[in-house]
């Protein structure tokens, strides 16, 4: 036998709208605690010196960071908020652009070494993400990201360090999307001013 259950007019005002409000609050104070895991893509967009002739050029790229967490987003040493860009993402997609900035040039780069063959490394020294002081009601976030080359042909060696920053003012902390969008334009302005120094062509092509 089957039962229904009438349902009752009675009602508690409120209840439902306070609960909703309480489970919203708390949501967003989970996802503001919780960690951001980034996929960045960081890309070669600036027009390169044309430099080689199809010389073959040994590539290296280097994780020189301390750590793959960049920062937090409170600001907070110990927090839980913390931003990652694990090198076993971001480092290959570093390889790949500079593979293509530097057929772009004129060169065919190659991981393979050979002695007296020219060579490039580019070592990631930075990428750190951290809280900064703002105005009244408002956060900032500061993004730096250093990248260093060097270049070696023959007896000679060139060594550049190319720095891009950035400073970020917010009301709501950026979610994973816009965190990962920044970082990912942060990179591409560091590499676009690594290849748009033309004295790393101009030594590799000796």
């Amino acid at each position: 036998m089957a039962f229904r259950v009438k349902a009752s007019g009675f009602k508690t005002p409120g209840f439902k709208t306070l609960g909703g409000l309480a489970l919203m609050a708390g949501l967003l104070a989970g996802c503001a605690q919780s960690p951001q895991y980034l996929n960045v893509e960081p890309q070669v967009t600036t027009a390169v010196p044309r430099a080689g002739s199809g010389q073959a050029v040994t590539l290296a790229t280097v994780d020189g960071r301390d750590s793959d967490v960049l920062g937090t987003r409170s600001g907070k040493r110990m927090a839980t908020d913390t931003i990652t860009v694990p090198a076993h993402t971001l480092m290959p997609r570093l390889q790949q652009q500079a593979q293509q900035a530097l057929q772009r040039m004129g060169f065919a780069p190659t991981e393979a070494t050979a002695e007296g063959r020219p060579s490039l490394t580019l070592t990631l020294a930075q990428l750190s993400y951290e809280k900064a002081d703002a105005k009244p009601l408002l956060d900032k976030a500061r993004l730096i990201a250093r990248i260093q080359a060097v270049a070696r042909n023959g007896g000679t060696t060139y060594t550049g360090v190319y720095t891009a920053k950035r400073e970020q003012t917010y009301a709501l902390k950026p979610d994973t999307r816009e965190n990962n969008q920044m970082v990912s334009d942060l990179l591409t302005n560091a590499l676009n001013r690594a290849f748009s120094d033309p004295a790393i062509g101009e030594l590799l092509a000796r």
